[in-house]
């Protein structure tokens, strides 16, 4: 089982590769904080987005925000909210998943998607989850050799899910040293972002979405949660679709000016729509 590094300061917990430097709550040259109340979660760009993707497959599989939570601080324990090749005998994966005890195959476990989908089919089997304790529900999942080892990763997992599922808006942001430029916007990669949507949150958010003069997209969304959801899967895969710019309800986020987070935007999209390019 892999163990998460933490540096707790100022209020801040801060997720980390190994032992990145921390800034406060900012990580140096590219990372992504999700904040809610009074409490941040400093992360990598590949934690945010897997994060983000967790939080897209519970949408997709009407799960509740305490099974995010779970997930979240499930995924914490066993791999840094990372998506390893590698692990304990042949655990590989978010949730370090083995083919071997009937999880899937290898190739598809390390799908972040199909491995949460996984993990959320294997919890609702779990009679009273939503009441259990964070750690209970997730051991009685995982079967780890430690089951309290979850127990450390609660108030995070919390504060995520919070940012993450749209319950606390605009609250997630990334940035990068190497968006100092704006890519051109017909780079943008619309039809991967489509796509990814379907793939991540379901056919019916991915239907939302339309072209506009192939360089910028709407997507239409409605109900505000689901916006900042999608919206913080925007932010968090901005690099592997060449987005620059992303709107919602009031708040821009812009590549070039990430670490400012979300700012406010006069001329936002129509009401329920993200724009992105």
């Amino acid at each position: 089982m892999a163990v998460v590094a933490i540096v707790l300061a100022a209020g801040t917990y801060a997720a980390v590769r190994g032992l990145a430097p921390v800034i406060g709550p900012v990580l140096r040259g590219a990372g992504c904080t999700a904040s809610a109340k009074h409490q941040s979660v400093a992360l990598d760009t590949q934690q945010a987005s897997i994060a983000a993707t967790i939080a897209g497959v519970a949408h997709q599989q009407s799960m509740p925000r305490v099974a995010v939570t779970i997930a979240y601080a499930t995924a914490m324990q066993e791999s840094k909210l990372h998506n390893l090749h590698y692990g304990d005998m042949d655990s590989v994966g978010v949730f370090q998943q083995r083919p071997s005890q009937g999880w899937g195959p290898t190739k598809q476990l390390e799908d972040p998607v199909y491995a949460t989908t996984k993990f959320f089919r294997a919890l609702e089997s779990i009679h009273g989850y939503e009441s259990m304790p964070v750690y209970q529900a997730a051991q009685d999942v995982q079967h780890s050799a430690d089951g309290s080892a979850y127990i450390q990763y609660e108030k995070m997992a919390t504060t995520m899910t919070a940012a993450f599922t749209g319950q606390r808006g605009h609250g997630v942001y990334c940035w990068s040293a190497s968006w100092s430029s704006p890519p051109s916007p017909r780079q943008a990669d619309l039809r991967g972002v489509t796509a990814g949507l379907s793939h991540t949150f379901g056919a019916a958010v991915a239907a939302g979405a339309s072209d506009q003069r192939g360089h910028s997209m709407l997507v239409r969304v409605g109900q505000p949660r689901l916006g900042w959801a999608v919206a913080s899967w925007l932010v968090t895969h901005a690099s592997s679709y060449r987005l620059h710019e992303v709107r919602f309800s009031g708040y821009q986020w812009r590549a070039t000016a990430g670490s400012k987070g979300w700012v406010k935007d006069a001329g936002e999209p129509p009401p329920g729509s993200i724009e992105l390019s």
